[in-house]
């Protein structure tokens, strides 16, 4: 039989403005650790010397982290123009140089190629696994690694600042599983002058945003005091990007036995989309909608 977890029973989702210096995982196990919660998970690494958003999610809520990860997200980021390096970000060592500095019109033209559908190659130094062995582990144990190109939809890249002629500051709207590093890479490949990221902030990612966003610092202060949970957003919030179908009672009942449950028509929703299910306020169910009723592939079991 299995250790029960300890912690308490909270659901819902913690939106943090990471700081630099720390991982993605070091900052789910400091949050779990400052609100005593069963179970934590996060939507989307942020390299360790990144920042900006990163939502935590706790509970329940680590069954909409799907929603979360595949919703498009942006980021601002400067690129350092006339340097590559072996990790494509300024932590890593310069392994090429140039002297040439493009126009902003090169730089602006030299964009368009990288909007829509695109294929990239991830940075050596990623967490992609190759064989069972994260990337990372293999560049830095000094194995040459050799990475698959991966489709990625970019929706929007454009120039928004030249402070000085080594570097550009971009910002980016794309999918899931894009790599600001490799844009950066690319990018400079494409100008021929070789270049990195210097600095990457993550603006928004899905429903989350800055505005709404707490203080790594604000979360050390509040660790462990009834004062963090009121930061904690409901766990539907993880559902924005999907329609909302309404239980009767008897279809609710179903529901939370993982049986199919009769809901309410709403218009523009038609046989066969995924949707989620609620009552009384709460999320019940996601799954696909059938002729009235929510046939439901992950049932949430959420305190009234």
């Amino acid at each position: 039989m299995g250790r029960k977890r300890k912690g308490r029973d909270i659901s819902g989702w913690l939106v943090l403005d990471k700081p630099a210096g720390m991982t993605s995982t070091a900052v789910v196990n400091k949050v779990r650790w400052a609100l005593e919660a069963k179970k934590a998970g996060h939507a989307g690494t942020l390299d360790p010397e990144a920042t900006g958003i990163l939502a935590v999610a706790l509970g329940e809520a680590t069954k909409t982290v799907p929603y979360i990860t595949d919703a498009l997200k942006a980021y601002t980021f400067t690129v350092r123009l006339g340097q590559a390096t072996n990790t494509d970000d300024a932590e890593g060592e310069i392994i090429a140089e140039s002297d040439l500095r493009p126009s902003d019109d090169d730089i602006k033209a030299a964009l368009s190629p990288f909007l829509g559908d695109i294929m990239q190659v991830p940075p050596k130094f990623s967490a992609v696994k190759i064989d069972g062995q994260r990337a990372y582990k293999l560049a830095r144990d000094g194995e040459e690694v050799e990475l698959n190109a991966r489709p990625l939809w970019v929706e929007e890249l454009v120039m928004v600042d030249r402070p000085d002629a080594d570097h550009v500051v971009l910002e980016m709207t794309c999918g899931k599983g894009g790599y600001v590093r490799s844009i950066a890479r690319d990018l400079g490949a494409a100008l021929g002058c070789h270049a990195h990221v210097k600095e990457l902030r993550r603006i928004w990612s899905g429903p989350f945003d800055l505005e709404n966003a707490l203080k790594w610092d604000d979360v050390m202060r509040m660790e462990r005091t009834p004062e963090l949970d009121n930061h904690i957003q409901p766990l539907e919030h993880g559902l924005d990007g999907l329609a909302e179908v309404r239980c009767t009672p008897e279809g609710a009942a179903r529901l939370r036995n993982g049986n199919a449950g009769m809901v309410m028509p709403v218009a523009d929703i038609e046989y066969g989309d995924e949707v989620w299910a609620s009552f009384q306020g709460k999320a019940l169910a996601v799954g696909i909608y059938k002729s009235g009723e929510l046939h439901p592939n992950r049932v949430f079991v959420q305190s009234s």
